[in-house]
Formats: structure tokens, sequence, C-alpha cells
């Protein structure tokens, strides 16, 4: 190949010669140049780095203003102003296809919230076709989103770590424990717990787990409790655990009642509540001056069980505003995190499914108003005032659960991720950015407690004592493998 053709295909261009160029005669007498090929010149380095920087600054100029249409769609949703959005909105949409990619960093997040206010302006319309819920929704069902958000980073298995432990503290000396869980879920915090228990010095204590979840299909297809109750209880016996369980259903937690736990003198009890609590919150203005909030209502019946512990873990995040624009800005925030976090930890490998989990969230924050939305977060400050007028006691996280869940934390993205100690609670951090707060509570016994409110009505006490057998499941009565179990939850 000819040395100049070879140069133009490889980038470089050749040079003229500092003498200039060779000539030669062909066989007519005409004049003839050559060129004179010198080493390919590379761009310096001061030029690379500046062009590179050039190109950052233009993809952070373009977030910026993507995100800057997409709150003043907010804006204008809030405003009424309905021709407004739609027109912010589809420049928002132009410029996710051409000028930011979706497939990372804050593309990526945006691109849920662009969704979402979508969906807010047409509900019917199929503004998830092709995104991240129509894959997730392909995988299974909301538990697969569960465990696909559990597997995606550090967020679960420190709620369930910091509960786990504060509940092995006050269980110290028992010899029968009740676990009162507001939801069970697939139950994976519990496997750890009842390894720990089974090793503990002069024998494990009998446990008692009542798991809260929603009823099962009407059709009998599914009945996630129950399946939650077997592996549990099989798995309890393969570590030699005296171990029950207890399935209590409902679509609401202020729709139970205390009596529903069937609290037995004697034993030492704990309630574990892992992201839920916010869902009973209301509008701070349209809060009954009346009747009991939801929240209320539930923090009085755990306190009335007199629990050892009680467990909360909550979003540190500020979501619960009547206002859509302050919404809207605080959750891009929060989720920006979230989801960077994710990323960081697996930067070639897309969890469609934990995505989906949290743009569930997204969607419900963004387009939900009234008593549609529940997902209410409120900040640590909020909760730590309700949970004390409550009359619950607050049992202050000690340095050895900061260093433990620091070393918890190393197996995720190394130091990214932190802690941060805040009145007597822990919280996850990613960088600079809390993401969700544990806190540890106990109901000290007073002489305000309405023991009554323990005690099943007697119109109620004969049609729950036929269906026991079908509610509780022993350990000494499932058939399943021992090995099937382990694998389950190993």
């Amino acid at each position: 190949m000819d040395p100049a053709v070879a140069s133009a295909l490889s980038g470089s261009l050749p040079l003229p010669s500092a003498h200039g160029a060779a000539t030669m005669t062909n066989g007519a007498g005409a004049s003839m140049c050559t060129a004179v090929v010198l080493p390919a010149v590379s761009l310096p380095p001061t030029f690379a780095a500046a062009e590179a920087a050039r190109k950052r600054q233009e993809q952070e100029n373009n977030a910026i203003r993507l995100v800057h249409l997409l709150v003043t769609c907010a804006k204008a949703i809030q405003a009424g102003d309905y021709g407004a959005a739609f027109s912010n909105l589809s420049e928002a949409h132009t410029a996710l296809t051409t000028k930011v990619s979706a497939a990372s960093g804050i593309g990526r997040v945006v691109s849920h919230f662009a969704l979402a206010l979508a969906h807010r302006l047409c509900p019917a319309s199929p503004t998830q076709s092709g995104g991240v819920l129509d894959a997730a929704t392909s995988a299974g069902h909301a538990s697969e989103l569960y465990r696909q958000f559990y597997d995606a980073g550090p967020y679960l298995k420190f709620a369930h770590f910091m509960a786990n432990q504060a509940i092995l503290q006050a269980f110290d000396g028992c010899d029968r424990v009740h676990i009162i869980d507001l939801a069970i879920m697939q139950g994976v915090q519990w496997p750890a717990l009842i390894r720990t228990l089974s090793l503990r010095p002069g024998g494990p204590p009998a446990i008692r787990l009542t798991g809260v979840g929603p009823p099962p299909a009407e059709d009998g297809s599914c009945n996630e409790l129950h399946e939650v109750g077997v592996r549990l209880a099989e798995f309890a016996r393969a570590c030699n655990v005296p171990f029950s369980f207890r399935a209590v259903t409902g679509h609401t937690l202020d729709a139970l009642q205390p009596w529903m736990f069937q609290i037995i003198p004697g034993e030492a009890l704990a309630v574990n509540s892992i992201y839920q609590l916010h869902r009973l919150l209301v509008d701070p203005d349209a809060a009954s001056t009346s009747l009991p909030s939801p929240i209320d209502a539930v923090l009085s019946w755990v306190a009335a069980m007199q629990p050892r512990v009680f467990a909360v873990v909550e979003q540190e995040a500020d979501h619960n505003k009547p206002s859509l624009v302050e919404r809207f800005t605080n959750a891009l925030f929060y989720y920006a995190a979230v989801i960077d976090s994710m990323e960081a930890r697996s930067p070639h490998h897309r969890s469609l499914g934990a995505e989906a989990y949290l743009q569930r969230e997204i969607f419900d924050i963004v387009c939900g108003e009234g008593s549609d939305r529940v997902e209410r977060h409120e900040p640590l400050r909020l909760w730590h005032a309700r949970l004390l007028r409550a009359g619950l006691a607050q049992l202050p996280v000690g340095p050895r659960e900061t260093w433990q869940a620091l070393a918890l934390l190393r197996e995720f993205s190394g130091s990214w991720y932190g802690v941060m100690e805040t009145a007597g609670c822990l919280t996850l951090m990613w960088h600079d950015q809390p993401l969700f707060t544990a806190s540890v509570w106990s109901g000290a016994p007073t002489n305000t407690v309405a023991a009554g409110m323990l005690l099943e009505p007697a119109d109620i006490k004969k049609s729950s004592s036929d269906n026991s057998d079908q509610q509780q499941v022993a350990a000494g009565g499932i058939s399943m493998q021992r090995a099937r179990a382990r694998e389950r939850f190993e």
C-alpha cells in the first residue's frame, strides 16, 4: 500500500520534507513529485486533556438543562399550565434521545422521572413501554423486584443487620422469644438471626415468629406467607432451633389490632419494621383532629404490647410534601444518589428489577396525590419526635454496632458507602447523601398502657381458634428437605 494512503487510513497526514519534495522523471520525461512520509505526530497531552474536559463540561451542561426542563415541567403541572408542561416534557424527551444517554449517569436517573411526569400528564398512555417496568414485570411480581433490590446493594442488608443486632441484644438470656415482623416479605432477614441464636451458649431459645403480609390470592394460586413460613420452619429445624410461624394478613397495618398477634406473658417480644411506617403517614395539612392518624394508631398498639425492642428503619428523605415541586426536587436528588450507588457497585450490569423497585416509588411520589400516595418518606428528626410522643423510649446505637455496620459495608464499593451516627441512630450514607436510617426503641411498661388492647374479643376468639391450625407452621411438621431450605437462604 502506498505510504500516503496508509497514513491517511491511520488518521495521520504526511508532512512535507524539510528539504522539499524529491523529484524524478518518468519515462515520458515528465517530472513527478513523491512525498516524504514522516512519523505521525499525536496531539499534545494538554490538548487531549482540554478536549476531554470540554466534552465533560458539555455533558454536564446538557444534564443541568435536562433537570431544569423536568423541574419546570413539574412547576407547570402544579400551576395547572398543562400546555407548558407538555412542551417542557417534549423537549426533555428530545434531550434524552439526542444529548444525554439514558443508559448511565444522570440520564439513567432522570429517565425514570420523565416517565413519571409523562404518566401523570397522560395516565392512560403506555409510558412504560420498553422501559424498566416492562422488563422487570416479565421477570416476576413484586417479590421478585424486592429480591433484586436486595441483591443490588447494601440497603436492605444494612436494615436487616441493624434490626437483628438490636433484637439479639434484647433477647439475651431469654428462653422464649416472639418476633413480630410488620412486613415479612420473603423472610430473608431471619435465617441469619436463627443461625446466630442456634449458636448461643446454653442452647437457643424457642422462637415464635409472626409475619404480616397480604392475604393469599382469591383463586388459591399463591399463598406467599405460608411458603415463607414453611421455608423458615425447615431452616430452623436444620439448625435445631425450636420454631413456630404464624401469619397475620392485612392490606394495611392500621387495619390490624394487637390482639391478633397473640401476645403471651413471659415471652420476650420484638417488633420489626423495615421501610413500612412511612406508608401510614398522611398529608401534614390533611391530618384529622378528631381521629388518630393511621401512624398514631399503629404506634399506640405497638407501645401497648410493650416490646423489649422495636427496630425501625426508614428512608432518610423528605417526600411527604403537599407541593409537587418540593416532592419532585427532593426525590430527584435522593434517587439520583441511590441509583448512582447501584451503578458504581455494578457498572457493567444494570439490574432492571432493582430499578423497577425504585421506579414504583418514584411513580407514587410524582403521580400520587392525597390518599393515593403511600410513599411518604420523612427525615429522622420527624420520626424521632413522633416515636417519643407515642410513649416509646429510644435505645441509642452504640460504637460496636457502628463498627460492625462499617465492616458490613466494606463488601460494597469500597469506601463510598459509610455510616453516620445522629441522635443515637445510624444512617447509611452514599458519599455525603443520607439514604436510610435505623433507630431502636423500647416499649417500657407504663401505668397508661391499655392492657385490654391485647385481649381478643370474645366474638372473634372462637373463629380464630378454629383457623389456628391453618395459620401456624411448626418446625416439627415440615417435610421439605433440609438442603433445599439452606439453598434458598444461604
